[in-house]
């Protein structure tokens, strides 16, 4: 969903929900991106949960509900009541744990046959503070990533690295898709709204180090 801001630019409220197998650290990646926290001991979320953030990306407006979804298997049917309005999606796996990645491929065959190219992709290959333990080859990943036109990021919560970039990498491809629909739709109604939550807002860089 988008508007126009007094200052010209756009304002752009997208859904992004987090999925992977318990453990992988996806709730520790969302704290660390809005709150700035990290806490060492598991936290197992129960359904799903969303948290808001708000950006500033070349003068448009961009406002993250972002939702971070139980892992466990009992809790697998319920993953399309949570993704089926998203925008963007983060696709987290332990880099120490290669069935978790093997989890991810299923998790994006069934958004792409839900959702099919409207929603936008990344893959993050989470706890690189573990490198020494990893089992999922990095060529693996990025060879995998490429081939379902996602990205891939290396991330640790732990050590707060790679997080900002992937969502500010995942945030601008949700803007560029949200100009293309603009510019391709005839009519019909937007996207349903996403609730929104106040929330403190961040000046992001124009350019990102390296993940």
């Amino acid at each position: 969903m988008a508007g126009v801001n007094a200052g010209g630019g756009r304002n752009h409220n997208f859904k992004v929900v987090l999925l992977g197998e318990g453990c992988v650290g996806k709730t520790s990646l969302v704290l660390r991106y809005v709150e700035n926290k990290f806490n060492d001991k598991h936290i197992t979320t129960l359904q799903a949960s969303f948290l808001n953030k708000k950006l500033n990306i070349g003068g448009k407006r961009v406002s993250l509900s972002i939702w971070d979804t139980a892992g466990q298997e009992r809790f697998h049917a319920l993953g399309p009541i949570y993704y089926r309005d998203s925008n963007g999606a983060i696709l987290v796996y332990d880099i120490t744990d290669e069935d978790s990645f093997v989890k991810v491929k299923n998790w994006v065959k069934e958004l792409r046959r839900m959702l099919g190219n409207d929603v936008s992709l990344c893959i993050a290959g989470n706890k690189t503070d573990l490198e020494k333990e990893r089992h999922v080859p990095v060529a693996d990943a990025e060879e995998y990533a490429a081939s379902v036109n996602a990205q891939h990021f290396h991330t640790s919560a732990k050590l707060n690295k790679g997080i900002e970039e992937m969502f500010l990498d995942l945030s601008k491809s949700m803007i560029a898709k949200a100009g293309e629909d603009t510019l391709t739709r005839t009519g019909g109604k937007n996207r349903k709204s996403v609730m929104v939550v106040d929330d403190e807002e961040v000046q992001v860089p124009k350019s990102g180090g390296c993940c």
